[in-house]
């Protein structure tokens, strides 16, 4: 019987467990995939404690945990074009990525490119999708400067490269133990802490144009005192202070057409995923609990047997 790892109830790591759990059938729209590689972020263990975007229902328990995935397609539902068993894919599952199995819808899928291994394109949905989408939505001319905060994890890395490679100076305030990591994404590192926007102004006397936040609270409300026009403020973490501070959510497309250009840029160098450790599935709990300590470099991925 296929496994997963699923959360029975909402609370802590003792509601987890990784169980037998038969294989799903696809609806319309939808493909059965072989899971090769599952990434981690920290929404998956949010969702845990009873966290859902706005307009998503609530699951059903048990709910296998994971947003993203790559694979190799097994069966198509109706009205499926496009796909073929056996195709190498990745995108956003609708029941799960920690686990053998898993149902895809084709608007949030793409094919693998050759180039990339399972485990790279884990790492893309998310992480790289979300990044994508913000530093599009921030629309900045080339040469302009954005402050990425948490610029040293999963969505901060992606959100920098990709920043560098729009033709942006990037300022990137992470712990003082990601300096070195994040200075070679080409950004000025700031260490997090008091005091935060004295240090930034400090730093980069000509200022900032755009604030692209990971983390939210306090860090949000002192990187918000940089910018005199707030349109040019958004976040991936923290919806209520950032609409108190006059910004905005990072808007996510949530298209196949997304995982494709974020594949580009890794197939064009532009973009490396950093992957830093990797799980098999029966350590599952491991990986989940490496990213919601909240110091994890990069990202973290759980691969699944072929």
């Amino acid at each position: 019987m296929p496994k997963a790892y699923v959360f029975t109830r909402y609370g802590g790591p003792e509601v987890e467990a990784l169980v037998e759990r038969g294989r799903p059938s696809p609806g319309p729209g939808q493909i059965l995939v072989t899971v090769r590689a599952a990434g981690v972020n920290p929404v998956d263990w949010k969702q845990r404690t009873g966290y859902r975007r706005p307009g998503v229902a609530e699951p059903e328990l048990p709910a296998v945990f994971g947003n993203e995935v790559a694979g190799v397609v097994e069966e198509v539902g109706a009205d499926v074009t496009g796909f073929s068993a056996g195709d190498e894919v990745f995108g956003n599952p609708v029941t799960g990525g920690y686990a053998e199995h898993t149902l895809l819808p084709v608007a949030v899928t793409a094919h693998k490119p050759a180039e990339l291994s399972f485990t790279e394109a884990a790492t893309l949905p998310v992480a790289a999708a979300t990044a994508y989408d913000g530093i599009r939505q921030l629309d900045l001319p080339s040469g302009a400067t954005v402050l990425i905060t948490g610029a040293g994890g999963g969505v901060g890395v992606a959100a920098t490269q990709i920043a560098r490679a729009f033709g942006l100076r990037v300022v990137g305030v992470a712990g003082d133990g990601k300096k070195d990591f994040v200075e070679s994404l080409g950004a000025l590192h700031i260490p997090s802490g008091p005091d935060l926007a004295e240090r930034v102004r400090a730093a980069a006397p000509d200022g900032v144009d755009a604030v692209f936040d990971l983390v939210g609270g306090e860090v949000l409300e002192a990187a918000a005192t940089l910018l005199t026009d707030r349109t040019k403020l958004i976040t991936g973490a923290d919806r209520e202070t950032v609409a108190r501070l006059g910004g905005v959510p990072v808007a996510r497309a949530r298209t196949a057409a997304v995982l494709d250009e974020v594949a580009k840029l890794v197939v064009d160098g532009k973009l490396r995923p950093f992957v830093t450790r990797t799980f098999p599935l029966d350590r599952a709990g491991e990986a989940l609990r490496t990213v919601e300590d909240g110091h994890a470099r990069g990202k973290i991925v759980i691969e699944v047997s072929a």
